[in-house]
């Protein structure tokens, strides 16, 4: 192996690397920089050069984990005030009837659209329902 193919080997993983976005080979593509400078300056045999770039790679990539752990923290997935709403108990203030397409609840201070799980109950004002699933701006509910 020679200084030309592991100039091309560092390429080929840069471009991977901007393909994906996902620090997927930019640990390959340091370790193949530093083996090819290596390579350079010092006649290497081949096994030498490739435990130059596993271990050039394993370092790079070690050195990475904290800032992977910090980026998979920052992209957690946080659940939305609809996600939050299910299960949660509201009350009925205007009938709830999918025949005549009424329906309201309130929940949290917060005045909804509601249907009933069960498309043809009714349910009458004043009832206290579960919320089984948000749809957009309309609650989908069940009597408690």
């Amino acid at each position: 192996m020679d200084v030309l193919f592991w100039a091309i080997a560092v390429v080929a993983f840069v471009i991977a690397e901007v393909a994906t976005v996902q620090l997927v080979s930019i640990w390959f593509a340091a370790g193949a920089l530093i083996t090819m400078l290596l390579s350079y300056a010092y006649d290497l045999s081949a096994l030498q050069q490739l435990g130059i770039f596993v271990l050039a790679s394993t370092i790079f990539l070690l050195m990475s984990v904290p800032l992977i752990r910090k980026r998979r923290r920052k992209n957690a997935v946080v659940a939305t005030n609809a996600e939050l709403d299910v299960g949660r108990h509201a009350e009925v203030i205007e009938e709830i009837n999918s025949d005549k397409g009424t329906g309201r609840v309130t929940l949290n201070g917060v005045n909804w659209s509601a249907v009933p799980e069960n498309e043809d109950e009714i349910i009458p004002v004043g009832t206290i329902v579960i919320v089984q699933k948000v749809i957009g701006a309309r609650l989908l509910v069940k009597p408690e």
